[in-house]
């Protein structure tokens, strides 16, 4: 999630990344906070998260919500490892280090590192913010329930073109799964070009423009597939070209 977030290869601004419940973990959503992005989960067992006290011995000041409450931040911890944290996620940003490397150099020691540990803290409270947040906030349920409705739309597009292996790379072959991830990327962006001239020129019909509402407007997308088939042969003609005469206005 860190490196797609970090290393997406477009001039795309992010600032946010909807994910799933397993998507999260205090770490990070500590990670996240330190680079720049909000992490926006979707929990599906939003009843058995923890929110965590800012002090100690506060916890007499929340009763109605000692049921969900766990310990207190550790906020001295984090001001001891803030420095070795901020170099962490540097090297992140900068590339000098890959996120996989750091989380399996936190996970293989035997004593937890102290900067693991801060992290974590700090983690913990973003994460208590966000439940906050998540919890009193229809809107940014609704706003994640929509983001993460684009990636799993695209993700079966995905499913769809690559139904041949199962939606799985059969390969350990870094070369050859970066060729069919590529390979895949092409037929979809290829598939959702035209499907945007077939809509594009059926919509340059009045009859048909003037038939759409606003919802229909919003509801539209280029990415389907049921017109489709993806099985069988397919004869190519590069001296023929679509009936598609779109004119731009």
């Amino acid at each position: 999630m860190l490196t797609g977030l970090l290393r997406h290869n477009t001039d795309l601004k992010l600032e946010k990344n909807y994910v799933d419940t397993h998507g999260q973990s205090e770490l990070g959503f500590a990670f996240c906070h330190l680079l720049g992005f909000q992490l926006m989960p979707r929990f599906k067992r939003i009843g058995v998260q923890k929110l965590s006290l800012p002090e100690a011995g506060t916890k007499a000041a929340y009763p109605n919500l000692k049921l969900i409450l766990s310990k207190a931040i550790d906020w001295d911890l984090v001001a001891q490892q803030y420095d070795q944290a901020i170099k962490y996620a540097t090297a992140l940003r900068l590339g000098t280090a890959e996120a996989e490397d750091i989380f399996r150099r936190f996970g293989n020691a035997e004593i937890q590192h102290p900067t693991h540990k801060a992290l974590l803290e700090i983690g913990k409270a973003v994460k208590t913010i966000f439940l906050c947040q998540y919890l009193s906030s229809e809107a940014l349920r609704v706003e994640i329930n929509e983001g993460l409705n684009v990636v799993e739309r695209w993700n079966g597009a995905n499913d769809f073109i690559y139904f041949g292996r199962g939606g799985e790379f059969a390969t350990n072959k870094r070369e050859n799964q970066e060729l069919s991830a590529l390979a895949l990327h092409l037929l979809q962006v290829s598939m959702i070009y035209i499907n945007t001239l077939m809509i594009q020129n059926v919509l340059s019909e009045p009859q048909w423009m003037q038939r759409m509402k606003t919802e229909d407007l919003r509801a539209l997308c280029p990415l389907i597939w049921n017109h489709v088939t993806p099985y069988g042969w397919f004869n190519l003609d590069f001296t023929q070209r679509m009936a598609l005469d779109v004119a731009w206005r």
